[in-house]
């Protein structure tokens, strides 16, 4: 299969580990001071323990995950937030099905629709769209959550609600966007990051430009890398490369998908309907100057928050949990005194455990046999 089979060809996947032992070797990197890679997307973060990499790799390599999933780093008080408004008559509460399981304070948005309440796992914001267009009577809140690589698809339905005049349709924004995430992370205290890989999809829409911050005033490399085994050993290779012959550059090992300008017209939608405004709050990372995403004026009138005039809440994670360590690099999933204890996919403490792409979810997926000895 293209694009597929030729990823995770053994022979290549050994070469590859050949290459890095060897490059490993010219650096001085040890078991106990190993070179530490950031992986910013949860996709990486689920190929890793999907493919076993970081058993197949010199254990001076030891990558580190952070907080590249959406809902990982959605804050309990924005759930309470949603609970709020699928609660309120006459509403339909639409979402991403990753969202159902985060807790807030009052619980998860699947255990209010067990009270009865009307909301809804959508597959496509369209679908969102759609239901306004049946249910006239009815308000319909589209919980807009992701990075870039979500926003140009909310975008393009807040635009079409718009052409269509629609009155019942709104947004409840919660998107984020990377770059002011990544600047956080690398001024919080006792970060050890050494080198990222960049995200494969997010990149797909932003490019490479926007990552050149970090290799010019950190001194760090990056590399944007698929998914597959080949591409990730690779991106390996190319980050020892760098640091061998100290250069600190961005490379796109990424480039059957990701076009260095990036996608043009996704840019182009999202500048036209989000703006950057304003400060958000982060679960593990607390609150992030600039890094708010808001409607633009133009669009201000599918703002449900404005709508609803909804109530603004800020909880305290629980201080047993350590999923503020794990997003930042700082602890593994395994270390938290919570895992596969009283935070498990069933019970969970925090988004990590439920997201599809949350770091304790890859753990617990993947390495329950650790946990067993």
């Amino acid at each position: 299969m293209q694009f597929i089979d030729e990823f995770r060809d053994p022979n290549a996947v050994k070469l590859l580990l050949n290459k890095i032992n060897a490059l490993v070797k010219q650096t001085q990197f040890t078991q106990d001071s190993p070179l530490n890679i950031m992986e910013v997307c949860g996709g990486h973060t689920h190929a890793i323990f999907k493919f076993g990499l970081d058993r197949l790799l010199p254990p001076e390599i030891n990558f580190i995950h952070g907080p590249g999933c959406p809902v990982c780093v959605l804050p309990m008080g924005r759930i309470d937030t949603c609970i709020d408004i699928a609660k309120l008559p006459d509403v339909i509460f639409c979402t991403f099905g990753d969202a159902m399981r985060v807790p807030g304070q009052q619980g998860s948005l699947l255990a209010t629709r067990g009270q009865g309440y009307d909301i809804r796992i959508i597959y496509s914001p369209l679908d969102a769209l759609t239901l306004a267009k049946r249910n006239p009577q009815k308000q319909i809140v589209l919980f807009g959550l992701g990075f870039e690589t979500t926003m140009p698809g909310i975008a393009l339905t807040i635009q079409q609600a718009k052409q269509q005049q629609l009155t019942n349709f709104s947004l409840l924004c919660q998107h984020i966007s990377i770059i002011p995430t990544l600047k956080a992370l690398l001024t919080l205290p006792n970060i050890k990051i050494d080198a990222f890989l960049g995200p494969g999809h997010l990149s797909m829409i932003i490019g490479v430009k926007p990552y050149q911050f970090i290799s010019e005033n950190y001194a760090k490399p990056v590399v944007i890398s698929g998914f597959e085994p080949v591409d990730m050993l690779q991106s390996v290779v190319m980050i020892l490369m760098q640091l061998i012959r100290q250069q600190y550059l961005v490379e796109n090992q990424y480039r059957r998908i990701v076009a260095d300008q990036g996608n043009l017209l996704a840019q182009a939608v999202i500048k036209q309907v989000f703006t950057l405004q304003g400060n958000d709050e982060w679960r593990g990372l607390g609150e992030i100057l600039g890094s708010g995403v808001r409607l633009s004026k133009e669009y201000q009138e599918f703002d449900a928050e404005l709508r609803f005039n909804t109530k603004h809440y800020s909880h305290q994670d629980d201080p047993n949990a350590r999923c503020g360590d794990v997003l930042t690099g700082r602890s593994k999933p395994i270390n938290c005194p919570l895992f596969g204890k009283k935070c498990t996919p069933q019970s969970a403490y925090g988004a990590l455990m439920v997201s599809s792409e949350g770091a304790c979810a890859a753990y617990y997926q993947y390495r329950q046999g650790d946990l067993i000895c």
